[in-house]
């Protein structure tokens, strides 16, 4: 790789210097934070909240657990996850982007959900010592870091022992005959829902692009394990569209 390749990223399709996908993401989301859960709802048909809810099953917390949200969003899984602890354990909900976070803490204080800790953190270098967590957690989020290795450092760098990670993403079809629509969907369908109901629709041009170009269940699998994490596995949900990725520290 030429130093000009690694300087570079991607940024959904385009190859962009790495120094600026973190402003570049950070604009798209902050672009679509307001109508950001009422997309989500339109965009999977509701189905994320089904998948949220098997990662978080797969989880298995219980209370007692100190539990890392990282790339949280608007708190669904911080949400879910407060439900296992019962309210003892430690919950942090971190994510990069201010306004996400503002919005994630406003919606889960209106909700009821207390004694949630809020870090605004990079993925890539997290600020908390090594083995603070039971679980760390990340939901449709990694692929829209800059450097996913070091990222991936991070959290093994913060598990606990006979702790793990658990990583929920958009990821291959294996079931091929879908493809053609559901790259119909991804490519025509979701940028104008983006136009009509947030106003943006280049932000959701990016967000399907961003699925194509992540790495899929085996390749991120072998970053995984290629990070110090342990008995790597993953599980594919809804013929591959999405999948949940677990890897342990011993």
């Amino acid at each position: 790789m030429s130093k000009a390749d690694s300087d570079s990223t991607d940024f959904g399709y385009q190859r962009i210097p790495a120094a600026q996908k973190v402003e570049r993401v950070g604009a798209v989301f902050r672009s679509v934070a307001e109508r950001y859960d009422l997309m989500n709802d339109l965009m999977s048909a509701g189905l994320h909240r089904l998948w949220k809810r098997q990662t978080i099953g797969m989880a298995r917390l219980r209370p007692g657990h100190a539990v890392l949200d990282l790339a949280a969003g608007t708190g669904d899984l911080t949400r879910l996850a407060m439900r296992e602890l019962r309210g003892r354990g430690r919950m942090v909900m971190s994510d990069i982007n201010e306004a996400m976070l503002s919005r994630g803490r406003d919606r889960l204080i209106d909700e009821g959900v207390l004694g949630v800790e809020y870090v605004l953190a990079n993925v890539e270098e997290l600020p908390f010592p090594d083995a603070s967590f039971d679980r760390v957690i990340i939901g449709f989020g990694l692929r829209n870091v800059t450097d996913k290795a070091r990222a991936l450092q991070e959290m093994r760098r913060v598990l606990r022992p006979g702790g793990f990670v658990l990583v929920l993403e958009f990821s291959k079809l294996y079931l091929p005959g879908l493809t053609p629509v559901y790259d119909m969907y991804s490519f025509h369908v979701l940028p104008r829902m983006g136009q009509m109901i947030a106003g943006d629709s280049e932000s959701y041009r990016y967000l399907a692009e961003s699925i194509r170009m992540h790495p899929d269940q085996e390749t991120l699998r072998d970053m995984m394990s290629g990070a110090g994490l342990e008995d790597c596995d993953y599980t594919n949900l809804s013929g591959g569209i999405v999948a949940v990725h677990r890897g342990y520290r011993y």
